[in-house]
């Protein structure tokens, strides 16, 4: 199960909420199956419909 909080702690170097749904599309691809939104992105960037937008990244396949 990926958890957001492991992947902001994990990836401390991300910057913006749009490398974040990148991040998260990646960990997708990896095999992860399952996804928990258990805190809201730091990201001055991060929109109102952050939720709807990670999860829509991590069931959105990644273009290679």
């Amino acid at each position: 199960m990926l958890w957001l909080s492991e992947v902001l702690l994990q990836e401390h170097d991300l910057d913006s909420f749009d490398g974040l749904c990148r991040k998260i599309q990646e960990r997708a691809a990896q095999g992860e199956m399952f996804f928990r939104i258990d805190v809201k992105p730091p990201f001055d960037d991060t929109p109102e419909d952050w939720e709807d937008r990670l999860e829509a990244a991590f069931y959105k396949p990644v273009k290679r």
